[in-house]
């Protein structure tokens, strides 16, 4: 089983995150689950959405405590929210940034994980311009689809006509594919450098 937690805040689409993300898991012949964990449920208050990708049924029903991934819509709830919290050895980590993850002062907590599994992805920029609204989560799940390969970009641009229509939707599949274009070639740089 392939756990996620999607952390940010309301309004930027964190539950719709994990939806889509489950319907991409679907549309390849697997299981999932996603659901939301809210505090108090108004625009701006952080939110917590979770994600389980399996070959089997899932029973699992509580919040994910122990994620393969992360990813984090906002980064300015990196040093408010502790949401490395249980995060597998060899897990994933995708922020919404244009920093690293030094300037972002949590240089020093991944110093033990793989470096091909650190992502920044500008996705605010992403959906900006493709979208025309500051709401990363479409781009976070291109950029999750490339650094994981959990799903494919194709079944992450299905799963986004499947939840909007239109220009709304196709704006969200470029923004989902400029990002996972982008994470392909930050996965082979830190590849790269490795070799060095």
């Amino acid at each position: 089983m392939f756990q996620i937690r999607i952390h940010g805040r309301g309004g930027q689409g964190v539950v719709t995150a994990a939806e889509t993300l489950s319907v991409a898991a679907f549309l390849e012949d697997r299981y999932a689950q996603a659901f939301p964990s809210f505090g108090s449920e108004r625009t701006g208050a952080p939110v917590v959405a979770f994600c389980r990708i399996d070959t089997r049924e899932i029973r699992l029903r509580e919040p994910v405590l122990n994620p393969d991934a992360l990813i984090i819509q906002d980064p300015t709830l990196l040093h408010q929210v502790d949401m490395f919290s249980g995060l597998v050895p060899d897990g994933y980590i995708l922020i919404n940034t244009t920093r690293s993850f030094d300037a972002l002062g949590v240089g020093e907590f991944v110093r033990g994980f793989h470096a091909e599994h650190l992502c920044t992805v500008p996705a605010t920029e992403f959906a900006l311009k493709h979208v025309g609204r500051p709401v990363p989560n479409a781009a976070l799940l291109g950029g999750f689809a490339a650094a994981t390969g959990q799903v494919s970009i194709e079944s992450v641009a299905q799963a986004l006509r499947e939840k909007f229509s239109g220009a709304i939707a196709e704006g969200n599949v470029a923004a989902a594919r400029e990002a996972y274009d982008f994470v392909q070639r930050e996965i082979r740089e830190a590849s790269h450098a490795k070799a060095d």
